[in-house]
């Protein structure tokens, strides 16, 4: 990988705002600067939005909305398929781009990219799918008519962790059912989102149905959004306190929310199960994106028959790991975000250790340029532990013995979040039964990973409200009315 192609991609990334169909700085001239966090070292400066900013992104939107919601479903579906063709095409820079700017690695990177393009082709094929029902009621005096309509213009708050997917998630769905919408990505990661969008405008994308906003000001620039009269729809990504301050201001207006929340994933292996299977599908749910997604197993509840094996196997899986840019041949483990990211996993595996846990591997942070925390591996965590709480968001494993069937259903279920869960047996009954037992909107059964553009992705609990992705994802930008005709023979 050659430095003289990251600064000739980096060159292409647009450095403005991009409201009403054109690229422009920011209403006050600021701007931010974007880092690499495997270097530490500022890689572009780009527009800084202020309030101003998002007033004029949200006038372009709602200007926008009376043409593209009467646009045939059609038109809007062969718009998402010709940006699905141009991400194809753009598929190697768009996946630099997301390593040079989060850090993970390439290969995973590359993976992001056929995972986010899947939204696109997803909800271009179900934007004409979108339908309404006509019968009689009960009563045979009428006949009754329900229909779907886009739900008006949506602002949408991605998170940083996967630039390209929770963009493509958030547009694709909005635009196949008809809104219009403003985009806010994370100030740590907006490069990826403007170079979509750019695609987006090759496509042919009418002025002013995408807006972006970067900005350094999340909050301030976002409340006068969210409590605008003319918002009608608000779908953010990303912690849950601010995912529950969010909704305090949406319920002003009583906006259509969805919220793809926090999570405190359990990883449940049970004595039957296929160790070999549960390892791989470990090393999947734990170290994918750098442990840094909010479907990242967190606890992994082992029953205690296996627990010592489980922990050695997954240790010297773990110590193979190479740590490095994710540009690197072979590395795959890359930086963690920021400063902040690596002193909360520090202090939570300090915490366990603290209480009684073995440390297996890892446990410390590593010294140069970079946000760099060794993979880490701690076994026969205690009861109370911090790490139990809270979700780690790093790449640290930590494992937890359980006795019986009702003891790991218990440790799974004791959390107040419940977005995702992993189940290894081989017990078809028992499988069945973790099914209805576990409290979970999502559920891998031997399987390390979930995510899918065909299938519903959310939570329960604080985990969040709303799906995002398969038949569900578009009825989430839609609002039903129902009509009563007379009976036509009366």
């Amino acid at each position: 990988m050659t430095a003289d192609r990251e600064t000739a991609l980096l060159a292409e990334v647009p450095d403005g705002l991009f409201i009403g169909g054109a690229w422009r700085p920011a209403a006050e001239g600021r701007t931010l600067r974007v880092f690499d966090p495997a270097t530490g070292e500022a890689v572009k400066t780009i527009a800084d939005a202020s309030v101003d900013d998002g007033k004029a992104a949200l006038d372009a939107a709602v200007a926008a909305f009376p043409e593209w919601s009467r646009t045939p479903a059609r038109e809007r579906a062969e718009l998402l398929r010709r940006t699905f063709d141009l991400v194809q095409e753009r598929k190697e820079d768009l996946a630099l781009l997301m390593t040079i700017e989060m850090g993970k690695p390439l290969a995973e990177a590359r993976g992001e990219v056929m995972y986010g393009g899947e939204f696109i082709r997803w909800f271009s094929e179900e934007a004409s799918r979108v339908q309404g029902r006509y019968g009689a009621n009960p009563e045979g005096t009428g006949r009754m008519i329900v229909s779907q309509h886009p739900v008006g213009p949506c602002y949408l708050i991605t998170p940083w962790n996967f630039p390209l997917a929770m963009a493509t998630r958030k547009i694709a769905p909005a635009l196949a059912a008809g809104c219009t919408v403003v985009i806010k990505p994370a100030e740590l990661t907006p490069l990826t989102t403007l170079f979509f969008v750019k695609l987006l405008e090759e496509a042919g994308l009418p002025a002013g149905v995408v807006n972006v906003l970067t900005t350094s000001s999340s909050g301030k620039v976002s409340e006068p959004i969210i409590r605008d009269p003319r918002l009608r729809k608000l779908s953010f990504t990303g912690s849950t306190p601010v995912g529950q301050r969010l909704l305090e201001q949406a319920a002003e207006g009583v906006l259509r929310t969805s919220m793809e929340l926090g999570g405190n994933a359990p990883f449940v292996v049970f004595d039957d199960a296929d160790l070999d299977k549960a390892v791989d599908g470990a090393m999947a749910a734990k170290f994918r994106n750098i442990g840094q997604a909010c479907t990242a197993a967190n606890r992994f509840i082992v029953h205690r028959s296996v627990a010592d094996e489980f922990a050695r196997r997954v240790t010297a899986r773990v110590q193979g790991f190479r740590i490095g840019r994710g540009t690197e041949e072979g590395v795959t483990i890359g930086p963690l975000i920021d400063d902040r990211a690596v002193a909360k996993a520090a202090a939570l595996v300090d915490d366990a250790v603290s209480r009684g846990a073995e440390l297996r591997t890892g446990g410390k942070a590593l010294e140069g340029p970079g946000t760099f925390y060794e993979p880490t591996v701690v076994s026969d965590v205690r009861p109370g532990s911090d790490i139990l709480r809270e979700e780690i968001f790093g790449p640290v494993l930590a494992i937890i013995p359980f006795d019986d069937e009702d003891d790991a259903v218990r440790i799974a279920n004791d959390t107040e979040y419940g977005l995702v869960s992993y189940v290894y047996t081989e017990n078809l009954a028992r499988g069945q039964r973790m099914i209805e037992r576990l409290e979970t909107g999502m559920m891998g059964l031997n399987m390390g990973v979930v995510s899918n553009a065909a299938a519903p992705f959310g939570g329960w609990k604080f985990s969040g409200l709303g799906r995002e992705g398969g038949a569900e994802g578009i009825h989430e930008y839609l609002q039903t009315k129902y009509t009563l005709t007379p009976n036509p023979f009366a």
